[in-house]
């Protein structure tokens, strides 16, 4: 199941944005393990973008999936990885009030083995990329 290993509460939080780590391959290609990532709390969600939520079971539990299609009821979310399951084909629809907000920016740390200045300044134009509504990537989704 993929998971956010810290939990920072919207209601808490001074500013409209958290930050968030990633655990578990459900985003794979979109998001790894590791990733960090810049959550808008409370932002206005659309088709195909990639969602904070509570699972709907486990509400101490923040998931990250992409949110695919609008149904009554919430949102159906599906990781980016077929494989990895703990989405909407699972738990069904998920309630708006446990989306919690939208992922903008994702960060990947810099791993032990990128030493030389060469693997530095790749890893720097890599490291941190908008995290956009892939609205193809969406419509490949729904139609599973």
């Amino acid at each position: 199941m993929p998971e956010l290993s810290q939990e920072t509460e919207r209601k808490g939080a001074l500013l409209p944005f958290g930050l968030a780590e990633v655990t578990g391959p459900s985003m794979v290609p979109t998001l790894s393990h590791g990733d960090r990532l810049v959550v808008r709390w409370g932002a206005r969600i659309r088709q195909g973008d990639v969602v904070v939520l509570r699972h709907p079971f486990q509400q101490d539990l923040l998931v990250v999936k992409r949110a695919t299609e609008r149904r009554a009821g919430g949102w159906w979310v599906l990781g980016d990885n077929a494989y990895a399951g703990g989405d909407s084909t699972d738990y069904g629809t998920v309630p708006d009030e446990l989306v919690l907000g939208k992922v903008r920016f994702r960060y990947r740390p810099r791993r032990p083995d990128q030493r030389s200045p060469f693997a530095a300044v790749l890893w720097a134009l890599s490291a941190a990329r908008p995290v956009l509504s892939d609205r193809s990537a969406s419509r490949r989704l729904r139609a599973r």
